[in-house]
């Protein structure tokens, strides 16, 4: 029986693909052709950083100050509240809506604050104009987090990451561009005089992002003896394979060179052809999920558990569930379902959801 997973694009590359990323040799002149390519495109100074969280926390500390009041999303991962946090600002969650996972724009009319971070859920964009409206009614800057929605264009036609004040991708596994890690902040309203980030990549760090495409489908191929999950758990626990939500915050590492050349070479040829997950809300998800593997499909890594997410670090949140009721309603629900995958592929996995589903 065929196994789909869901371990992100890289760890379902072709032998080829995954070559080509073990492989890939970068230079200086390939981190300098990613700003350059960055800086046309968002029209704006780039900053080439670790990770998706530290260009994240770089655009909020340069554009705001101390102690203000930043809206964010409320279903989102555990990154983005550490960015807010680390740059010294204080998270204001605004409760979803259950059609694209985007802010209640009721909920958010009634919401005062400094900012606003933009990150159009799983790649379903929100309704940019009526943001705006509110920004300007409230004095506040928008940030646009592009790690689910790279190429995707607002329903104005413009595309995004060319709205707010400052732009944050992120390179990480599962996100529109995946390199494994590393990251980018565009500034384009406040130019600061920073300099680029000076500390090199840590050995572990890069061999850890060299090889999880070629670990990934190691374990897809123990999973047919019944040992893949097995393995990626020892990988996991001996540090040759980092949790996503484990990489580090730290606004002045570098990237590896070579995640530097991927991921300009993904964004040279990026079309956005929708979301990047399709999801789905159903009944008694922990029986879907069963069904779905009995059926060959390992879908367990779902976006999200929580509303803020992953799990484990939910506590340290201090989510208000009482104020997002539907975003802890939508997490205790959701099934997200890979786009990297032909309808073929997936047809017989929507015939088990659509027996289940609540909304899609």
């Amino acid at each position: 029986m065929k196994k789909l997973y869901f371990l992100g694009a890289a760890a379902n590359y072709s032998r080829k693909q995954r070559l080509a990323h073990t492989f890939a040799i970068g230079t200086k002149n390939d981190v300098e052709d990613l700003k350059d390519f960055l800086r046309k495109k968002y029209d704006g100074r780039a900053i080439i950083t670790k990770n998706g969280r530290s260009a994240l926390a770089l655009a909020l500390k340069h554009n705001f100050e101390k102690g203000s009041r930043i809206i964010v999303n409320g279903f989102t991962c555990y990154a983005v509240y550490e960015a807010i946090k680390a740059a010294g600002m204080e998270p204001v969650f605004v409760d979803i809506n259950k059609e694209d996972l985007n802010f209640d724009l009721n909920v958010l009319k009634n919401t005062k604050a400094d900012g606003i971070i933009v990150q159009n859920s799983l790649g379903n964009p929100v309704d940019i104009v009526a943001i705006e409206k509110w920004a300007k009614e409230n004095n506040a800057k928008i940030v646009e987090d592009l790690a689910h929605c790279a190429g995707a264009k607002y329903a104005d036609g413009r595309e995004v990451g060319t709205v707010g004040v400052a732009t944050a991708l992120s390179f990480g596994k599962d996100k529109s561009i995946d390199t494994i890690s590393g990251g980018a902040v565009i500034f384009r309203d406040k130019i600061p005089k920073i300099a680029d980030p000076r500390l090199r990549p840590r050995l572990s760090d890069h061999l850890r992002e060299r090889f999880y495409p070629m670990f990934g489908a190691m374990s897809r191929g123990l999973t047919h003896i019944h040992l893949g999950g097995a393995f990626m758990k020892f990988l996991v626990a001996t540090h040759q394979v980092q949790r996503s939500a484990d990489n580090r915050l730290e606004t002045n590492r570098k990237i590896s060179k070579f995640e530097a050349k991927l991921a300009l070479r993904q964004l040279e040829t990026l079309e956005n052809e929708g979301p990047i997950r399709n999801f789905f809300l159903v009944k008694d998800r922990e029986e879907v999920l069963k069904k779905l593997r009995e059926a060959g499909y390992y879908f367990n890594g779902f976006w999200y558990e929580k509303p803020v997410s992953p799990a484990r670090y939910y506590e340290k949140v201090g989510f208000p569930e009482e104020s997002c009721p539907v975003a802890v309603e939508v997490a205790q629900k959701i099934i997200n379902v890979p786009t990297f995958y032909t309808e073929e592929q997936l047809a017989p996995a929507l015939k088990i959801i659509n027996k289940y589903v609540e909304k899609n």
